[in-house]
């Protein structure tokens, strides 16, 4: 502790005579060694203070440590449950489920769980041994979806973009506009658009504009070239796609941009053109 902190401290240091001064009387005398011995006192007491913050800090992080490690040992000594999927309501208290294994089964749910909730396709957990619903489950998205929603636009503006003021108002009004201020469309009875066309050669600025719209708007944004979506078996590139719109429609207001069009959609041609 520093004499700024400590008003005793300082007042000591300001009566301490200098070393001209030297006292004569035996009083006096006693008086300094009184002082100095106090001084260092409260020096040795500031500096166990210190010590003693720093194990309280200490023993909150180990005690951090603790929760989390007994947590891990529940979670392993816990039974596990299984996976299942919700197909029909028979009544308030019934349902048929799904399991991943394949057979399905007529279970009951859990009464802290809301029935409402339980409506065909949802992802539940069911015990092992009662086959009893017992929370409900986030639904099973790609991994590769996943990792399309970890991009980083970075520090962009629609101001720092030069040379595209007209496409940048237009892009706006399509996809910022109904995002902040939806009231307008309804006001005026039109849909606003779900969808927009960026064309142009390379270096135009079309992913520029894109990460600004990331940028600026609070939203989820899915950052996905095309080219990753191709994939050599027949169905998967269609089930990606769907994945991608299906985690957007669940964490909505979310954008999909989808970079380099033309690795799946390029234009047809004739027998006759040259290529």
């Amino acid at each position: 502790m520093s004499e700024e902190n400590d008003p005793l401290l300082a007042a000591l240091n300001a009566d301490e005579p200098s070393q001209e001064q030297q006292p004569s009387d035996p009083v006096d005398e006693e008086r300094e060694r009184a002082l100095t011995q106090l001084k260092n006192r409260l020096i040795e007491h500031s500096q166990w203070e210190s010590r003693l913050k720093e194990l309280r800090l200490g023993i909150r992080d180990l005690e951090k440590n603790f929760d989390k490690t007994e947590a891990d040992i529940k979670a392993l000594q816990s039974i596990g449950q299984v996976i299942g999927e919700v197909l029909k309501q028979l009544d308030e208290e019934r349902f048929i489920v799904k399991a991943s294994s394949g057979p399905r089964y007529i279970v009951g749910c859990r009464s802290t769980i809301k029935r409402e909730k339980l409506k065909q396709g949802v992802r539940v957990a069911l015990d092992m041994t009662t086959l009893t619903i017992m929370r409900i489950l986030p639904r099973e998205v790609d991994p590769l979806v996943y990792n399309m929603t970890a991009f980083e636009p970075g520090e962009i503006s629609f101001g720092g973009i030069g040379g595209l003021s007209e496409q940048i108002r237009e892009l706006r009004e399509v996809i910022e506009l109904p995002l902040k201020n939806p009231e307008l469309f309804l006001r005026v009875g039109i849909k606003p658009p779900k969808g927009v066309l960026l064309y142009g050669p390379p270096g135009t600025g079309k992913t520029l504009l894109a990460k600004a719209v990331a940028a600026t708007i609070g939203a989820n944004f899915i950052f996905s070239p095309a080219s990753a979506i191709v994939d050599k078996y027949i169905g998967e590139s269609a089930r990606l796609v769907r994945e991608m719109f299906s985690y957007a429609k669940e964490h909505e207001p979310c954008i999909i941009f989808m970079d380099e069009i033309d690795a799946i959609g390029g234009r047809r041609f004739s027998e006759d053109q040259i290529l």
